[in-house]
């Protein structure tokens, strides 16, 4: 019953760590890369460990009698929060690339 909900996230996940990641340093001056990195991984790690333990607890609190009922209310609280987060992320990411002055070393 789980196995729906696993391989969208999956297929999403990779996708989505590698575009914000590239969106968030994208227009960082070259000097300042490693820090503005090390700030994207703390929060991407500290985000993901609060995600788990709400999800989690929620999945929790809805398993009684061997009903899966917390799984369900877990999924759709990550699906709301995914939905306002690209909707904030539509919002408040620049559209088009970033320019580049000539010679600018990026991967």
């Amino acid at each position: 019953m789980l196995l729906p909900g696993l391989v969208i996230g999956a297929i999403g996940i990779g996708a989505t760590f590698v575009t914000a990641t590239t969106a968030a340093l994208a227009n960082v001056a070259e000097h300042e890369a490693g820090l503005a990195s090390g700030v994207v991984n703390t929060f991407h790690e500290v985000g993901g460990g609060i995600g788990v333990a709400v999800l989690s607890t929620i999945a929790a609190a809805g398993i009684t009698r061997g009903a899966i009922s917390g799984f369900t209310h877990a999924f759709t609280v990550a699906t709301v929060i995914a939905v306002v987060a690209a909707a904030g992320a539509a919002l408040l990411v620049p559209a088009g690339k970033a320019q580049l002055p000539e010679g600018t070393l990026r991967h």
